[in-house]
């Protein structure tokens, strides 16, 4: 990873901060961004620190605005010849439908749109590295059904059940993303982490789940309780490992456990009419021609 560039969305704490840290310390020049500049010093700082690396910098961009993903993907190309690893870690569970100056549900404008996005604003600095890889992180179990009519809430909102939809569309747009550029020097995977206790776990309330499940909601706060980043730390390492094994080199168009192993997509992201209508349906949104 020596002299590698990463650029890590929404790594000023949690499962991003963690994953920085261990590239860093694996010698590669780490960027990160945040929403907030005191925070996202404060991380860097602590990384710099931690790793012994000073090859740390901060992008502020909130990436549930288009406009902020432009302005990031713009600075990136300007002050980056290349980039090595893209890993879209910035993740929204919002409590309510919301929705975002750019007229998109905040979960979907975060989950999906963000990560599609920026992969394709940033494609050609992607294609100037000699091997590039794209990590975008899932969440949560992934349901095997999308719900095609209610992608935005618009039928109705249920808590996490609208997050993992939004996961499960940007598995399908990413895959699709991947199919589209075999070939080139560009790959791109999904992973799942793993349970860990970050700011968005501990701020899910117990109206985000399903009624029938409420009676767990204890469980789940005592399992996401603080806990210095350890739960953050190991949940990383899918993506320290997809950003930095040799065993990837090539590899595109596939899913991984917390435990680093391949593991099955739900069979709903190998239908090629989903695929080719959501693909439509985000480049529309995004507002990038098709």
């Amino acid at each position: 990873m020596k002299d590698k560039i990463v650029l890590i969305t929404g790594a000023t704490n949690g499962i991003g901060k963690q994953t920085a840290l261990s590239l860093a310390k694996m010698n590669a020049q780490v960027i990160i961004t945040g929403r907030n500049e005191k925070s996202g010093a404060e991380a860097v700082d602590e990384i710099k620190q931690l790793s012994g690396n000073s090859k740390v910098d901060l992008l502020l961009a909130d990436v549930s605005k288009q406009a902020d993903i432009e302005a990031l993907a713009s600075h990136v190309k300007n002050k980056y010849a290349r980039l090595d690893i893209l890993i879209n870690n910035a993740g929204l569970a919002a409590a309510k439908r919301q929705i975002t100056g750019d007229g998109i549900e905040s979960n979907f404008a975060v989950n999906v749109v963000a990560p599609f996005l920026l992969t394709h604003l940033l494609f050609d600095t992607l294609e100037n590295s000699q091997s590039a890889r794209v990590i975008t992180l899932m969440g949560g179990d992934v349901p095997n059904k999308l719900e095609t009519d209610n992608l935005q809430g618009e039928q109705n909102f249920d808590g996490l059940n609208s997050y993992s939809q939004s996961k499960l569309a940007m598995m399908v747009v990413m895959y699709e993303f991947s199919q589209r550029v075999q070939g080139l020097k560009v790959t791109m995977n999904c992973c799942y982490p793993g349970q860990a206790s970050t700011n968005m776990t501990r701020s899910v309330t117990p109206e985000m789940l399903p009624k029938a499940m409420r009676w767990m909601f204890p469980i789940f706060k005592l399992m996401t309780r603080p806990d210095n980043g350890k739960s953050a730390a190991k949940a990383s390492q899918s993506s320290i490992y997809l950003a930095s094994s040799i065993d990837i080199e090539g590899v595109t168009g596939k899913y991984f456990n917390p435990k680093c192993k391949e593991t099955a997509m739900p069979k709903i992201v190998f239908d090629p009419e989903v695929r080719q209508n959501l693909w439509a349906m985000v480049h529309q949104i995004a507002g990038v021609p098709a």
